[in-house]
This record gives structure tokens, sequence and C-alpha cells, in this order.
């Protein structure tokens, strides 16, 4: 195995990152694949989905940030809750990730630390996915610069073009030092097909992005919902319902682009 990571970021919240984050994951764990899901939003919404705690978290991506690269065959371990969400390895997120910007003001090449602690286990996966924080800084660039693909979700509602313009704005900064551009797809959330404002927000996704638009769309579902209530997937409750459908139809698109 060599994991492809897949990180899912928008710099506009409430668009379905965690949603998406954790449903596909769940979805390609499904088929078979080995994933990985990490949580870099210091709210940690996807460890608190998963019903990880704060006071359970003794070690976490924070710590694996700090460490030096000595430090992170040991340290994984340690931070990695092994299928703690529908068999998914799971690595939780800590409020404390929101203190790197202060802690890594003096450290070299702060935006590749990700990158390379990762790589000491893309081996074990076939998927790691990064679940994002919505605004820009260490942490959304050390996921991008990770990155095998970016994935966008993003609402079909008009204001949430505008976060798709500064997550735009940030791509352009990095791929100037970058050496290959980020590879991107966008993913339609929160789709209401009886709504004339989604519709026409579908279409000029489609138009503006072209081919960089996934053609799964994920429609609005209240499975979603119920499944973060109660600590578990959208599969547990209803396979059969469109939003599981949706994230399984997105779980083949991504693997058919390797």
């Amino acid at each position: 195995m060599n994991a492809k990571i897949l990180t899912i970021a928008n710099q506009k919240g409430g668009v379905g990152k965690t949603t998406t984050s954790v449903t596909l994951g769940s979805a390609l764990a499904r088929e078979g694949r080995k994933v990985l899901l990490l949580d870099l939003d210091p709210h940690a919404c996807a460890t608190l989905h998963a019903r990880i705690f704060p006071e359970e978290v003794s070690e976490s991506l924070y710590d694996i940030f700090l460490a030096d690269e000595a430090a992170w065959p040991l340290l994984w371990p340690q931070v990695i809750r092994p299928g703690a969400l529908q068999g998914m390895d799971m690595a939780p997120g800590h409020i404390r990730l929101s203190e790197l910007e202060v802690d890594f003001r003096e450290r070299r090449a702060k935006g590749a630390v990700l990158a390379q602690s990762l790589a000491k286990l893309k081996e074990r996966y076939d998927f790691i996915i990064l679940d994002c924080p919505p605004h820009a800084g260490i942490l959304l660039v050390n996921a991008l610069v990770a990155a095998d693909l970016l994935i966008i979700p993003i609402q079909t509602d008009f204001l949430a073009l505008h976060g798709l313009k500064l997550l735009f704005d940030t791509l352009h900064i990095l791929n100037k030092v970058l050496p290959a551009p980020i590879r991107y797809r966008a993913v339609p959330t929160m789709y209401d097909r009886r709504a004339k404002a989604c519709t026409r927000v579908l279409e000029l996704m489609r138009q503006k992005m072209g081919g960089a638009v996934f053609q799964t769309v994920i429609s609005v579902d209240t499975h979603f919902r119920e499944a973060s209530a109660r600590g578990c997937s959208i599969y547990d409750i209803d396979a059969r319902s469109r939003g599981a459908l949706g994230y399984a139809s997105l779980a083949q698109e991504v693997q058919d682009l390797w």
C-alpha cells in the first residue's frame, strides 16, 4: 500500500467538510480500503463524532506537530485509535491545535511537517483523509502541502462560492513554491433539487470549474444529523438513503482517479 492523501477543505464553515471526511472514509472502508482519518480542526468535530472526548485524549495530532522526526515512529501508534469510527482508524484533534501559529513561529519548513510525518504511515493505508479547519493558517497549509488530492465540499448556495475564492487564493500562493500544482476536485453538497437557487449554483459550478467538479452531487439528507448524534455513520442508519448512496458514488469516483 501507498496511501493517497485526501485533503477535505473549504475556507467557509458549514459546507459539509466533516460530514464528507467521515462519510467518504466510511464508504471507502466499506469497500475494503484501509482508511485513516485525521482531525485537524481545533474544534475536533470529527473526533467528537467518533465519541472520543477531550478528557480522554492524552496524545493527539498536536503532539505529532510538536515532535521531531525521530519521535514520530513511536508517537503515531499512541495517537491513532484503531477502528475508532466505522472501520476507520482515527487520529484525534485537540483544541491545542489552535496554538500552532505561535508554537511554529520559529519552526523551519513548518508547512511540510504533516507531509513528512505522514510518510511514516503511507505503507499502512490505502487512503489518509484530512479533515481541515475552515480558516487559513498553518494547519490548512500543512494539509494542502500533504495532499495528493484536495476535495472541496461546496454547499449549493451562493454564499458558499465566496469561500471557494478564498481557498483558490491560498492555492495560488502555495502553487508558486510547490514543485507541482495541488490537484483538486469540488463536490457539490447539501443539494435540494426542489430549490431553484441550488440548481443555479450547481450550474455555475459546472460552468466555471468544468472537469474539476465530481459528477456526484450530495443531496440534503436528515440521516447525516442523526448519524452525528448517534456517533455512527449514515450507513448504519440507512445505507440506501440519498446521502449514503451519494458518498458511495463519490468513493468510487475518488478511487477511479488512480
